[in-house]
């Protein structure tokens, strides 16, 4: 709390307060990531608008039909989602980008509504093994229900969930996740939803 309150009082300008989702209400396709960064979501008040990893996001989005639009950094654009709904496993900025699972913990029947609220959703991205796991709890399945790693999948419940290694600058800068990889979980997504 202390931290948000810290950067709420350095930067009075910015959004500092629980990101909300950004997308499609109709969507079937949700996208799950850790937590707003705090020169990201938490500036700017979009989910991935701001910081690198938003680059790679919404580049994929527009190159596989879930996006039209321009993206810009400051979210001042044309962007609309398409079938697709983005948010995050934790609403609020965390020190360092690291959740305590205590905030996972308060955070998770916000995912649990949010994921509810979605009448058409067939199928999960998770963004990282933080949004896998909080997905899982919230969806009340077994951590270990969906295996973690780039690219697994599995069947949990209702929904399929597809799981990727998050669009940090860490893991494309040391090509941990590469463009390619990261689209053809995207494009998995999409052939799941048309099949």
């Amino acid at each position: 709390m202390a931290y948000r309150q810290d950067n709420a009082a350095a930067h009075p300008g910015w959004f500092n307060g629980p990101a909300p989702s950004f997308g499609d209400a109709n969507a079937r396709l949700l996208v799950v990531g850790l937590a707003p960064g705090r020169t990201g979501a938490n500036r700017t008040g979009r989910p991935f608008t701001g910081d690198h990893a938003g680059l790679l996001l919404y580049q994929t989005l527009l190159r596989t039909g879930f996006a039209t639009g321009q993206y810009q950094v400051d979210g001042q654009d044309d962007l609309a989602l398409h079938d697709i709904m983005i948010t995050n496993a934790v609403r609020c900025a965390p020190p360092g980008n690291k959740p305590l699972p205590a905030e996972e913990a308060a955070c998770r029947p916000h995912l649990t509504t949010r994921i509810a609220a979605l009448p058409s959703l067939k199928a999960i991205i998770t963004l990282g093994d933080v949004s896998r796991r909080n997905v899982l709890k919230a969806l009340g399945a077994k951590a270990g229900e969906v295996a973690p790693g780039h690219g697994s999948q599995g069947q949990v419940g209702h929904y399929r969930l597809f799981n990727s290694y998050h669009c940090s600058r860490l893991n494309t800068n040391t090509g941990r996740l590469t463009p390619a990889m990261f689209e053809a979980v995207f494009l998995a997504a999409r052939a799941y939803l048309q099949a």
